[in-house]
């Protein structure tokens, strides 16, 4: 059976009808009522004139309809574009436009947001707008159930996720079929079960399915037979209750989100006591971090890379792994099977072992393209390599290191110097909860170095302080000189520090 998301859809219809594919707000739908639901879902997408590769547009928060439309796009040959309901009017506008969508589903909160971009819209044929669960079905009424065969194979497109757009406006990644398939096909080739889905698994990412890892972890979950338990937007009061009702048995998150449900009054390890694994990405562990979530949560702790570019996870420090005093826990894990890493300088020469350059990978499941970007494309895609976005290294036991992202990287007088090393040290005074390192415009230097703190509940520190705590332990060059105190950090809908943020509104303390 070919490795694309209608087949899949079929084989478990058949085999698993009764098992929930997903669980939203308390409401099942089995297998059997998926694919039927999205069998129908397909034909209305073709009866509205769509053709094979026409993108459909969502706006809107996470439900089960939405995966409802996801896998009624492959069976239609079309192609899904999620819209995170937390973008500007411009970025939406920008990702409409952009990826010259034919069909807008939107939500009612969110219809003002699509209204100031639709008004000159030329490819726009139809907007569908949703009123919960009802209003999907009935703009579907009527539709035939039975199966399509849309003739595309696993390499076709079958989503397109725009990045968080960081810098400049977000561009669209478009992901194939077997984007979802290979990890686990090589995962089980080698016997291994560091990050794996069970049928039996009951399965909650905290990333949103409108996110490229959130939709990778569903999908995940969904070629398996397993139940993916879905919520409308990440509440961590929320979520620490929905893992104790629904007997959640893996989870997906960022370090921050872990952070946030430990933090929650109900939180115990009694709360959580169904999960058997948690794989968090977007950043290393904090040692303190990784010591309260071995003491709160009773399940492994696995910590995975990956990108949208990438498609599923390229390295993973192991659960084994996740020993305090294991100086490993400051990276990102060893290269898992099928994929391979490799670190090039500036003018893509390989580099030895330890030395800091650009992170290249090798993926079966990576993207197709950035969607209309032939000369972004050509930069990340080079003969059979990524060339990403992040600085790191490989240590002598081939351990990757990311030291953080390229454009991230501060200059100071034509010394790189590296964010994640400073604030690693920031983060160790006392007084210091979290912190951001960036560049600003240097008019002798370049760049200088600037920090933006936040301290600890009735933590006190001045700039002196900070400045005096970093002597010793980094090169001079390397120390911020200026601070400013402030209550968070801005960070884009996947937890990611916003620096640019950061660098337009810096004003020292």
């Amino acid at each position: 059976m070919a490795e694309t998301l209608q087949d899949r859809s079929v084989l478990h219809a058949s085999t698993r009808p009764d098992v929930p594919a997903i669980v939203f707000e308390g409401r099942a739908t089995t297998y059997a009522q998926l694919h039927l639901a999205s069998n129908q879902t397909a034909h209305a997408l073709l009866a509205e004139g769509l053709g094979r590769g026409s993108r459909v547009c969502f706006l809107g928060r996470e439900t089960d309809y939405y995966y409802d439309l996801a896998i009624g796009c492959a069976k239609s040959g079309t192609v899904l574009v999620p819209i995170n309901w937390r973008l500007t009017a411009a970025e939406v506008d920008h990702i409409l436009r952009d990826s010259q969508a034919e069909v807008l589903f939107v939500e009612p909160e969110f219809r003002k947001v699509a209204d100031r971009a639709l008004g000159d819209l030329p490819t726009v044929r139809k907007v569908v707008d949703l009123d919960g669960g009802a209003g999907f079905a009935a703009w579907k009424a009527g539709a035939s159930t039975e199966d399509l065969h849309p003739g595309t194979t696993t390499d076709d497109p079958v989503v397109q996720m725009y990045t968080s757009g960081t810098t400049g406006m977000p561009k669209g990644v478009v992901l194939a079929h077997r984007t979802f398939f290979t990890f686990i096909a090589n995962m089980q080739r080698h016997h291994l079960d560091w990050i794996d889905w069970r049928p039996e698994d009951r399965s909650l990412s905290l990333f949103p399915g409108l996110h490229a890892g959130g939709m990778a972890w569903f999908m995940h979950q969904f070629n398996v037979g397993g139940t993916s338990i879905v919520m409308r937007s990440f509440i961590a009061e929320e979520a620490v209750k929905l893992i104790h009702d629904e007997a959640v048995t893996t989870i997906w998150a960022a370090p921050a989100m872990l952070h946030m449900l430990l933090a929650e009054p109900a939180a115990s390890r009694e709360q959580f006591a169904s999960l058997r694994k948690i794989v968090y990405g977007g950043s290393p562990i904090t040692r303190e971090l990784m010591l309260r979530c071995a003491e709160g949560f009773p399940c492994e702790l696995v910590q995975a890379y990956a990108s949208a570019e990438t498609g599923s996870f390229v390295t993973c420090l192991t659960a084994a792994e996740h020993v305090p005093g294991n100086p490993k826990l400051a990276s990102a894990g060893r290269v898992m099977p099928g994929n391979e890493v490799k670190i090039v300088d500036e003018d893509g020469k390989e580099l030895p072992r330890g030395e800091i350059g650009r992170v290249c990978i090798q993926s079966p499941a990576h993207f197709i393209e950035y969607w209309r970007r032939p000369e972004a494309s050509a930069d990340m895609i080079r003969g059979d390599w990524l060339y990403m976005g992040d600085s790191g290294y490989l240590d002598e036991d081939g351990y990757l290191f990311l030291r953080d992202r390229i454009n991230d990287t501060i200059i100071v007088a034509g010394q790189n110097i590296y964010p994640v090393e400073v604030e690693d040290h920031l983060r160790a005074h006392p007084a210091v909860e979290d912190v951001a390192v960036f560049g600003v415009p240097d008019e002798r230097w370049g760049e200088t170095v600037r920090a933006a703190v936040v301290l600890r509940p009735g933590g006190e520190a001045t700039p002196r302080e900070l400045m005096k705590f970093l002597r010793g332990k980094l090169a001079d060059f390397k120390i911020p000189t200026g601070y400013q105190f402030v209550p968070d950090l801005p960070r884009n809908p996947t937890g990611k520090v916003l620096r640019r943020v950061l660098r337009d509104e810096y004003q020292p303390a």
